[in-house]
């Protein structure tokens, strides 16, 4: 019993005695410490100096998640007006905002967004955001991208060295599918890190942002984004009651010429038989009315569907209300200089740390091993014993 006292009670003194053996080490190696926490810092401010300036435009706005109560009112005026909304004033569900990142990441959405004409330094005219996307001339050299590139990213480009450029593939007009071009499949990869999304669902707000290396060619893929969201958005929810709207509007057509044209023929046999009172008259002129009720009744009933139609897709088209509108910036996004050098002077203090007091553990371990195969005999001298 008393024995395992005296272990219990050393276990805390030996770990207090490694805690200030590990403080002594660091202090003694301090000056290395130091200089190379010092050798970090330099290459933090020459990265953060060096480093390519992005700018970030980017805007707010709130979507309609469902019908409004705008919708019982509008029912009671079309009901005076004879129109008979149906399900239209039931409150039908809109689209989720989490739909929207997947419309924008969406492989239709991007190729029509990098048809978006920009404006750059260097260039009278505008571009596409395609041709800048995939033009080799209009990537900027950054110093702290190509270290990065060929470190961090290292394990990236032997990956894509390996799988190859993709290889450009023949197209057929009038396809179902959409097939990219090697210029759109390059563009396409980098627009990833050009456009952003955030859905803030406690907040009820979408966050809309563009990243580019100038900042009003940042703005108007920014706006360009916004209103391509918007028309996706538009056309996925309005679909079903647009096609529905152009169908009884043809049919109206239709009909209103139908109807004129009985209309027409009535007019034109009552001023020729004016005075005529034969029973062949009388019966024609009977079919005549008869035919026109019909064609009235029936375009009448058409007019007020069509109304009904025009007023449901307008009633479904979701509505995006932008509460900070797209905007130039004016400061650049990045880099951000002070978070690069309170991370390179944390790296450079940690690496030091860790050298000062893993170093000589590695050092003894090398030495024992060559010892122990210094020790170890050869197999001509074992067969000589």
């Amino acid at each position: 019993m008393q024995k395992n006292n005296t272990d219990t009670t050393q276990q805390p003194e030996e770990r207090e005695i490694d805690l200030i053996d590990l403080i002594r080490k660091l202090w003694l190696e301090r000056m290395f410490i130091l200089k190379v926490t010092g050798v970090f810092i330099l290459l933090g401010l020459l990265t953060a100096l060096t480093g390519s300036k992005e700018y970030t435009a980017s805007c707010q706005f709130v979507p309609q998640t469902s019908k409004n109560a705008n919708n019982s009112s509008m029912a009671r005026l079309a009901s005076l007006a004879g129109i008979n909304m149906g399900s239209l004033a039931t409150g039908e569900q809109l689209l989720s905002p989490l739909v929207y990142p997947n419309v924008l990441n969406s492989i239709a959405f991007k190729r029509d967004l990098l048809q978006t004409q920009i404006r750059i330094k260097g260039e009278e005219e505008p571009i596409t955001l395609l041709t800048y996307l995939s033009d080799k001339k209009y990537r900027k050299f950054s110093l702290t991208g190509t270290i990065l590139k060929y470190t961090v990213g290292l394990p990236g480009l032997i990956v894509h060295a390996i799988k190859g450029e993709p290889e450009e593939q023949e197209t057929i007009a009038d396809e179902p599918f959409v097939v990219l071009t090697k210029e759109e499949y390059t563009a396409v990869r980098a627009l990833e890190s050009v456009i952003g999304i955030e859905v803030e669902e406690k907040k009820g707000y979408i966050a809309l942002s563009a990243q580019m290396p100038e900042p009003y060619a940042a703005a108007q893929v920014a706006e360009s984004a916004l209103e391509l969201l918007q028309k996706y958005i538009t056309e996925f929810k309005v679909d079903k009651v647009q096609s529905n709207l152009e169908f009884i509007q043809e049919r109206y057509d239709e009909l209103k010429k139908e109807y004129e044209e009985i209309q027409e023929q009535r007019a034109a046999y009552k001023d020729a038989n004016q005075g005529i009172s034969t029973s062949r008259a009388r019966t024609n002129l009977e079919k005549l009315d008869n035919q026109y009720n019909l064609a009235y009744s029936i375009y009448s009933e058409m007019a007020t569907q069509l109304e009904q139609a025009k007023i449901q897709v307008k009633e479904t088209t979701p509505i995006l209300t932008v509460i900070d509108p797209v905007s130039m910036p004016i400061k650049p996004s990045k880099p951000r200089k002070m978070m690069i050098l309170v991370g390179f002077t944390f790296l450079g203090g940690v690496a030091a740390c860790g050298y000062v007091l893993i170093a000589p553990t590695l050092r003894e371990a090398f030495a024992s091993a060559r010892r122990k195969d210094g020790e170890e005999p050869q197999p001509e001298e074992s067969a000589k014993q």
